[in-house]
């Protein structure tokens, strides 16, 4: 017989507790207060989809929830629709406006884009206010008095904890779906290092897109329900700054980017605020706003991560002890199964990636100079030069990271068929994997769930994608250290954990950056010892690299690029005799000696 974990008995305890507590109390003020709670938990954790698992900090949400209010509202009104239809019609109208206003927004970094989403706020608020013969302006309009489930007006107040129940549990099941699916890794990877994301070849426009609307869309329906609970809507409220700032309060205080984190702040402070405005009403109005203000000050300089990233993993350690908490470790799917980099019959001297006559331009340095070169299947070849001379312009070149101002870069895919990728994606899913001069971990990630962001390229089962990482990971000689942060690795771990995470895309290519850069000598061997081992699973490999003895022992092609163009290339003995080489290296005198 299967028995429930532990953790579930608790959160269906926590759940229905906001049941059991208003409906024991019988009391309006606390009916009104858990309705309260349960709103604003599923609106907190709604919009945590976007400013939690993105990372993206909306402010000014609440034109969703005003948008479902009014459109409900106005539906109602005019045409005599049940809000249980009007909701629908207002949530796809709010994801509509959310694609409209993310999609030029998403090009603004850090606080720009939260400037930009309260300026859009403020635009709507007005636009409402102005517009009086549809929706009433600055004196409002008031939700016709059809009393009955079909309009979603009561007497009592128990239907409407009812329905703001169900939408806090379903808001929580679908954060609980985003975090645990490959959506909810690649919007954690987009947050925390978009480049490395787009590397495994995640879409960071798509997936901030597809978060948003889920946003919008549940908001909007949260929105629809509190205008027919309070029964009058106006601009100042339903398009108000101020909600915006509550709602992602209560997620940073609980716990950006967690399914409990929203629930528990708007558990901890709202009850607080609403009693501090009826205790404390007689001396102003805004007396709740400083309970507000002095806990989110608390929390924010004693525990930045919110409470649940705080002592969230004390907690879950404590349930787990108990009877039957003890999760049983997944075994990886047998090596035969699934193969992260399948065996493939290696035919040596066919081109698999040809650049021709790439030339870069930043402003007036011409970075790349007329650079072709090719790999062919099976081969290993090196990249040397001094520093400055442009390696790394041409990997980001090779990549999708830069594209070139003049020239090329085709890729062979495996029906023969010859395509220029136009983005990092698009190069990732051609089948070139890379890694990062500067090493870029999803720091907060295990080594496990960094090297499934990789195998998510093939895949979207997380089961599937946990054994791929394993298999990689033992490729990588990062077998014991799966259920490790990133952030606690060592040099050496976090270079191989970048090359294990580009492997498990699957690539037919694999660009290497300096992986041996500060490595020491026992980390270096680990490094040969793989690059071996991946150009044998059928990988061709292109690396940079400035310890001359790896070049030479891993290479069969040496290029030099000195000062952005290429200077050479051959069998590594020819090109490090050069006195060319030799000149760009340690000057003119050293050339001739």
């Amino acid at each position: 017989m299967n028995i429930l974990h532990p953790r579930v008995y608790m959160s269906f305890l926590l759940l229905a507790l906001l049941l059991i507590i208003p409906i024991s109390a019988g009391s309006p003020f606390v009916y009104h207060l858990f309705i309260l709670i349960c709103s604003y938990a599923a609106l907190a954790s709604a919009w945590n989809i976007v400013g939690g698992f993105a990372g993206q900090l909306s402010l000014g949400h609440a034109v969703f929830y005003g948008v479902g209010a009014y459109t409900t509202t106005l539906l109602m009104i005019n045409f005599g629709l049940s809000p249980w239809i009007g909701m629908f019609a207002g949530a796809i109208l709010s994801a509509l406006v959310a694609i409209v206003i993310s999609w030029p927004c998403f090009r603004l970094r850090g606080p720009f884009f939260a400037l930009a989403t309260i300026a859009v706020l403020e635009v709507v608020r007005l636009v409402a206010i102005n517009q009086h013969d549809v929706t009433g302006g600055a004196a409002g309009l008031g939700v016709p008095l059809k009393l009955g489930f079909e309009w979603m007006l009561f007497r009592p107040r128990w239907p409407y904890l009812l329905i703001a129940f169900g939408f806090l549990v379903i808001t929580l099941a679908v954060s609980w779906k985003i975090k645990t699916s490959r959506l909810g890794y690649y919007l954690i990877a987009v947050r925390e290092r978009e480049d490395a994301a787009h590397a495994v070849g995640v879409n960071s426009v798509k997936v901030k897109l597809i978060a948003v609307v889920l946003s919008a869309f549940l908001t909007s329906l949260i929105g629809s329900f509190h205008a027919m609970y309070l029964t009058f809507i106006e601009p100042g409220s339903m398009f108000s700054l101020d909600l915006s700032i509550q709602i992602a309060m209560f997620a940073l205080i609980g716990g950006l980017g967690t399914v409990s984190g929203p629930l528990i702040g708007t558990l901890l402070v709202l009850p607080l605020a609403e009693l501090a405005r009826g205790w404390l009403g007689d001396m102003g109005s805004g007396v709740h706003g400083l309970v507000y203000g002095i806990v989110l000050v608390v929390v924010v300089l004693t525990i930045p991560q919110g409470l649940v990233g705080r002592f969230g993993a004390r907690v879950f350690g404590w349930i787990d002890s108990l009877p039957g908490g003890k999760t049983p470790q997944r075994r990886p799917a047998p090596l035969a199964t699934v193969s992260p980099t399948p065996q493939r019959p290696v035919t040596k001297g066919e081109p698999i990636l040809v650049a021709k006559h790439l030339h870069k331009f930043f402003g007036g340095l011409h970075a790349t100079n007329d650079v072709s070169l090719s790999l062919a299947e099976g081969e290993i070849v090196g990249v040397i030069g001094p520093n400055g001379a442009g390696k790394t312009t041409v990997f980001n070149q090779l990549s999708g990271f830069l594209l070139p101002s003049e020239g090329r870069v085709r890729v062979r895919l495996p029906d023969g068929e010859w395509v220029t990728p136009a983005s990092p994606a698009e190069f990732a899913r051609a089948g070139i994997g890379r890694t990062f001069q500067i090493v870029q971990p999803f720091a907060d990630l295990s080594v496990s769930e960094n090297i499934m962001l990789g195998a998510f390229m093939h895949t979207a089962d997380t089961d599937e994608a946990r054994a791929i990482a394993s298999q990689v990971a033992q490729l990588t000689d990062l077998a014991a250290l799966l259920d490790t942060r990133a952030r606690n690795l060592t040099v050496g771990g976090m270079k191989r954990l970048e090359m294990a995470r580009a492997l498990a895309t699957r690539p037919r290519i694999l660009l290497l950056d300096e992986v041996m850069a500060g490595l020491n000598p026992t980390d270096v061997v680990k490094a040969i010892e793989v690059i071996r081992r991946v150009r044998d699973s059928g990988v061709s490999v292109l690396m940079i690299e400035h310890l001359m003895q790896a070049t030479m022992s891993l290479s069969d092609r040496i290029i030099v690029i000195s000062s952005g163009s290429m200077l050479t290339q051959g069998a590594p003995q020819d090109v490090i005799n050069d006195p060319r080489v030799i000149e760009a290296y340690l000057g003119k005198e050293y050339s001739h000696a």
